[in-house]
């Protein structure tokens, strides 16, 4: 079983960069990296709601599960 991190589609639509999202949700572009790639191991409500917020859209867009 998996779960399987979306912000690189979420940031495609936006049409917006890694960067941007960082700076703006006020996190390292490396702890955004970690979470793009699936390699964290968990994450704080307060920052999947800064994206969300910004990107404007549910965690449900960002997370996702799936069955090995």
């Amino acid at each position: 079983m998996a779960i399987i991190v979306n912000i690189d589609v979420m940031l495609a639509k936006r049409k917006m960069a890694s960067k941007e999202l960082a700076e703006k949700i006020d996190i390292t572009l490396a702890n955004l990296s970690i979470l793009k790639t699936g390699k964290a191991k968990a994450i704080r409500f307060s920052t999947l709601e800064a994206i969300c917020s910004y990107l404007e859209c549910q965690p449900g867009d960002i997370l996702e599960f799936k069955k090995d």
